[in-house]
């Protein structure tokens, strides 16, 4: 266990205490089409359109009192680039795992993908439209955990 430090926050010293844990947030784009295929009859959802997507990746975890950081972002952004040049300009549905590429399924498929590589994942938030997003924080969340 870190004993008791001293920090540098730019704005002088503080003392911290045994542990202090951050959120990280890391924010990337694509642009891609896709069809949900269980939609209801005549719901618009079922013809073919595009978003401009915004996903939202983070990590939560101790800060390193050498470092002074949870995560280099660096890493994060090293872990969605193959991801982000699969999905972008790409129609959705023909991706392997993503038949029915619901907001739902797109972020449980970008938590399997990125939380072997980045120890800490907490949450990924897909965003479709600036008024629809969905938050997912992965398979061991509990309806009540928001």
């Amino acid at each position: 266990m870190i004993s008791k430090r001293s920090l540098d926050t730019g704005r002088g010293r503080r003392e911290v205490g045994d542990l202090m844990v951050c959120r990280l947030s890391k924010e990337f784009h694509f642009e891609a089409a896709h069809t949900l295929p269980h939609a209801p009859a005549g719901h618009k959802c079922g013809r073919v359109h595009g978003h401009s997507f915004r996903v939202v990746i983070s990590i939560e975890g101790e800060v390193d009192p050498a470092l002074g950081w949870v995560y280099e972002h660096g890493e994060i952004s090293r872990a969605m680039a193959p991801l982000v040049a699969l999905l972008d300009h790409q129609y959705l549905n023909e991706v392997e795992g993503l038949e029915n590429p619901t907001l739902e399924n797109l972020a449980a498929w970008l938590w399997d993908r990125l939380e072997p590589l980045c120890p800490g994942l907490c949450e990924i938030v897909v965003q479709e439209t600036p008024t629809a997003w969905c938050t997912y924080r992965g398979p061991k969340a509990r309806v009540g955990e928001f």
